[in-house]
């Protein structure tokens, strides 16, 4: 042991929480393999089942304002914004997600693409 602290990457943390689950008595016997501590191991899998602890992918959604004709404006759950009657004119849109997330869209928007930004939506808490 070099005394060094080892980092894992979250997807490697990832790995050796689901390795942790492959049967009774695992966590002493995976710590031991990966060179870490119980509790460090504990530590990660409180963290996974918090949802502190996540798998980042290319495939992943992140928080966009598209400006443009037509406009898609996002704003957070908790925030209340009145939407002028002008904006909801000609042709707009406004679509809320069940988390409360909100997308006002033109009525010539790619309904293939509103379909992927709602799903992204959806998953952010």
């Amino acid at each position: 042991d070099s005394g060094r602290r080892r980092r894992f990457t979250d997807e490697a943390k990832l790995a050796i929480v689901a390795e942790s689950f492959n049967g009774r008595r695992q966590v002493t016997a995976t710590a031991q393999r990966h060179g870490i501590t119980r509790w460090q191991l504990n530590a990660w899998r409180r963290a996974a089942r918090e949802g502190r602890l996540v798998r980042r992918s290319a495939n992943d959604f992140v928080p966009a304002l598209v400006v443009g004709d037509p406009v898609v404006a996002i704003t957070p759950p908790a925030a209340t914004v009145a939407v002028p009657p002008s904006i909801m004119g000609h042709g707009r849109m406004e679509v809320v997600s069940t988390n409360g997330r909100r997308v006002i869209v033109g009525q010539d928007v790619d309904v293939d693409v509103l379909l992927r930004l709602m799903r992204g939506l959806e998953t952010l808490r």
